[in-house]
């Protein structure tokens, strides 16, 4: 894989797979994708906590999804504008999944202390989304950290 830092533009087509940091695109969505899931498939207890852990993961998923399309169709056509974009992106889903990775883990920590057998269910669902939102938090830092790295040197 090359450097982000060797290049100071985004890469097109399906060089954007296997160049780092853009082939995080990958676990970012499959990450998400799974917060999205298992906080939807269990019971709302906390609809605000919970309501602002969906928009963060379907945001972040569907953002993620759009920038990798754009990129393998080659849509930024080496323009500088798309590498402060993606910038601001990776810096926006960090700091978004970050806040719902800590709200999810309050929310599991508090349904903890009930102990109906429903509850241990929805205990154990959010105990894998908080671990999969952590996840995908440390993709997003990560990504935003090179996708940095590439900016400054452009």
């Amino acid at each position: 894989m090359s450097s982000a830092t060797s290049t100071a533009s985004l890469p097109s087509g399906l060089s954007v797979l296997t160049t780092f940091p853009d082939v995080l695109f990958i676990p970012e969505i499959t990450f998400g994708g799974l917060v999205w899931i298992l906080v939807a498939s269990s019971k709302v207890l906390s609809p605000i906590l919970q309501g602002w852990v969906m928009f963060v993961s379907v945001f972040c998923f569907v953002m993620s999804i759009t920038l990798l399309c754009l990129y393998v169709c080659g849509a930024h056509g080496g323009s500088s504008s798309w590498v402060t974009l993606d910038v601001v992106c990776q810096e926006t889903a960090a700091l978004f999944y970050l806040s719902a990775a800590v709200l999810e883990a309050y929310f599991t920590y508090v349904v903890r202390e009930l102990t109906s057998p429903l509850i241990m269910t929805i205990y154990q669902e959010n105990i894998a989304a908080v671990v999969f939102a952590f996840l995908a938090t440390l993709m997003y830092v990560i990504h935003k950290v090179y996708s940095l790295l590439r900016w400054k040197s452009s």
